[in-house]
């Protein structure tokens, strides 16, 4: 039997996208993006507003980020966990798909749910069109880069992107419910 490993893998994750993750993104609000469940989450914040030992980002808005170890893995907020998807499509389609270079410490965070959204979905768009036109063939191709995966093919880099949208957008969607459930939106806590 011959399998299409390039449909394989945008299936899995168009999948994921179009019925499970992008439809509960619908409707967020400023409110929920920034809402803090606990004290001392990471998030994205207005520059020098930070309390995080390092601020990534080139425009009004940074993401908090500190270096390993941790005393205490960080809480995030649904603004940080958009940021840190959003970051790491962009970097991929810079060095991938033709996208402007970008890391996370040049790229322009965004301030509002709306912005955060558009973002996102044009990453995730150049990133999915990119993954669909390297087909089988360009998935079976060495990465380049960096140097501990220089050799592996590049499925194992776009699988790991399909890990990260399913592993963070199922955390955004926890954080979302709880918003509504015991957050400011259901009005029985606070942060």
């Amino acid at each position: 039997m011959d399998v299409d490993w390039g449909a394989e893998v945008v299936d899995q994750i168009e999948a994921h996208w179009q019925e499970r993750l992008r439809p509960r993104l619908e409707g967020l609000t400023d409110e929920e993006y920034f809402w803090e469940p606990v004290a001392d989450c990471w998030t994205v914040s207005r520059r020098g507003h930070s309390s995080a030992p390092i601020s990534f980002g080139a425009g009004e808005f940074t993401m908090d980020y500190a270096e390993p170890p941790y005393e205490r893995e960080p809480v995030t907020t649904i603004a940080w966990r958009i940021a840190h998807l959003i970051g790491g499509l962009a970097s991929t389609n810079a060095k991938q798909f033709g996208r402007t270079a970008v890391t996370e410490q040049t790229f322009c965070y965004a301030g509002t749910a709306e912005e955060a959204l558009r973002q996102l979905d044009a990453e995730y768009r150049m990133w999915i069109d990119g993954v669909r036109r390297m087909g089988t063939a360009g998935l079976a191709e060495p990465q380049g880069e960096p140097p501990a995966f220089a050799h592996a093919p590049m499925a194992k880099k776009m699988l790991y992107e399909n890990v990260e949208l399913i592993h963070h957008g199922a955390e955004i969607c926890l954080l979302r419910d709880l918003y509504l459930r015991i957050g400011v939106g259901s009005g029985v806590g606070s942060s």
